[in-house]
């Protein structure tokens, strides 16, 4: 049968006491929603439907094509925000699947489990419960004492002896399609002024009904993020998941609990990550590298045997057997070739650093082309910049940089030049030759 999904996304998170909606707090790099997106694209090839409320345009233009909206206005509870995208969904037939956006830890595993479920046998409801000492303000299961579901009393609504029933809603539910939008329209206004979802279980019962239940296991799956401090133990689960499965891939982790990689993060075997490292966005590192600590990684391609030592790196590049570091800065459009060396507190903007070069400490390059086994010294600077424009410096293989040398650019550099410490280059120097001075100048060979 046809499974369409309808995502609940319209409430402000006024616990979270933000600006930004609830569902686009990021975990791990991601927004809160995109977990719930991620888990229902496992099961169904339908767009689900996400309805929006606080925030509707950010979410959208964040979100894009991924989904289908539909704006619930006004916010009159969860039955009345699913009834919301019965313009979108009121012709299909199926199964309707229902979930929130505020449970990222959801697996698409256990999403099929309660769609398998619901159709082993003919019935309007399937949903999933849990067992859980901390009922963090999920509704409690009413069953008989033959062990029949007949209600989820919320906790608002509550009585003391309701109160210690340990059994919760976790709030994911399979709806037959038929029965689903005429029972909506027979749910009654709670006494807080909305319409509950929960309330279509007791309407099942009275039509005559039995309700299918699905037991989760790990309880955890079902946490709901109300709280920023929800949302820290999410993101501490979801980081554990991430790190295990490097681990059993053969990376090492010198200490797991600080180390933070990101779902879009590849890690080839044998490679170790030392603590406060942040691997984020699409990173990929090779094979035998050594990350950390104190690194941040974001964006950046990394190839084998590599060493980035307490170093920030960004939108770059790094081929094979580098090393960075420590305190190394490589901002968008480096790129490091094979066997280059790049000491303490050098920073690279915008350049290629070719084939065995050597860049040594307090050096800046920017907007750069540097040829192969190039000796850059220590506090070497490509003055790129002349207040309007940036000006690109070229520099040719087998050329020896002074310390403190100034390229004031655009400025070229031939083949085996080279400049001596303290030199201010103006003008372009030619091939194997020797300049120094402040501006620089060429001393006559002998």
């Amino acid at each position: 049968m046809e499974i369409n999904a309808i995502i609940l996304a319209a409430g402000k998170g006024t616990r979270m006491k933000s600006d930004t909606p609830k569902v686009l707090h990021p975990l791990l790099g991601r927004p809160m929603l995109q977990y719930s997106l991620d888990a229902v694209k496992e099961i169904t090839d339908l767009k689900p439907v996400v309805v929006v409320g606080y925030g509707a345009d950010e979410i959208k233009t964040r979100i894009g094509d991924r989904a289908a909206f539909v704006i619930q206005e006004p916010q009159l509870g969860t039955a009345h925000a699913v009834q919301s995208a019965s313009e979108i969904l009121k012709n299909e037939t199926g199964i309707i699947l229902v979930l929130l956006a505020d449970m990222p830890l959801l697996s698409s595993q256990l999403l099929k489990q309660v769609v398998d479920t619901h159709n082993e046998s003919p019935g309007p409801v399937t949903m999933m419960t849990i067992i859980a000492d901390d009922p963090r303000g999920f509704g409690r299961v009413v069953r008989n004492k033959d062990g029949a579901v007949q209600a989820i009393v919320e906790e608002a609504q509550a009585s003391p002896a309701i109160l210690d029933i340990r059994e919760l809603n976790a709030s994911v539910y399979c709806f037959s399609s038929e029965w689903l939008w005429q029972a909506l329209d027979r749910i009654q206004l709670s006494p807080k002024g909305e319409y509950y979802l929960t309330d279509l279980i007791e309407i099942a019962v009275a039509d005559g009904y039995s309700i299918k239940s699905v037991l989760l296991d790990d309880p955890e799956q079902a946490i709901g993020i109300n709280t920023r401090i929800h949302l820290a133990e999410a993101e501490t689960l979801l980081r554990q998941k991430v790190n295990q499965r490097w681990m059993l891939e053969g990376v090492t982790m010198i200490d797991p609990e600080r180390t933070y990689i990101e779902f879009g993060v590849s890690i080839g075997n044998d490679t170790v990550i030392y603590p406060n490292t942040y691997l984020q966005g699409d990173t990929i590192i090779g094979k035998s590298c050594i990350i950390g600590p104190n690194s941040i990684i974001k964006d950046v391609k990394i190839g084998n045997n590599c060493q980035i030592f307490s170093s920030v790196l960004e939108n770059a590049i790094v081929e094979n057997n580098v090393d960075i570091g420590p305190f190394g800065h490589l901002r968008k459009g480096a790129h490091l070739a094979d066997d280059v060396h790049m000491g303490n507190f050098g920073e690279v903007k915008n350049s290629y650093l070719g084939p065995g070069t050597k860049m040594g400490h307090f050096s800046y390059m920017g907007d750069a082309q540097i040829a192969e086994n190039v000796n850059i010294g220590a506090g070497t600077i490509t003055c790129n910049y002349d207040g309007e424009k940036k000006h690109p410096t070229i520099i040719g293989s087998d050329v020896f940089i002074g310390s403190d040398t100034m390229l004031v650019a655009p400025v070229k550099i031939g083949n085996g030049a080279r400049t001596g410490a303290g030199s201010v280059v103006t003008r372009d120097i030619p091939e194997n030759s020797l300049v120094v001075g402040v501006p620089a100048k060429e001393l006559k060979k002998k």
